[in-house]
């Protein structure tokens, strides 16, 4: 289910895009990145609508996903 960022509370998804960008897997290369900057290339993200928040009821799970990888599936 496709969660629209702009219904969230704006601590809730500060706290979702901080919890996202601390998760393993998530690293930047070799250049350290700091947590602000991490949340605003997300938060950025979100915005433009490159990236969508995804609820996996399923799993009741949260995930930041690629829009365009919505089409294929997700």
């Amino acid at each position: 289910m496709l969660i629209p960022f702009e219904q969230l509370n704006p601590a809730t998804l500060q706290s979702l895009l901080e919890e996202y960008a601390t998760r393993e897997g998530t690293e930047y290369g070799e250049r350290e990145v700091a947590l602000s900057e991490k949340v605003s290339s997300l938060r950025r993200q979100l915005q433009s609508g490159e990236v969508v928040i995804w609820f996996d009821a399923g799993e009741a799970s949260v995930n930041l996903v690629l829009a365009r990888d919505l089409s294929q599936g997700v």
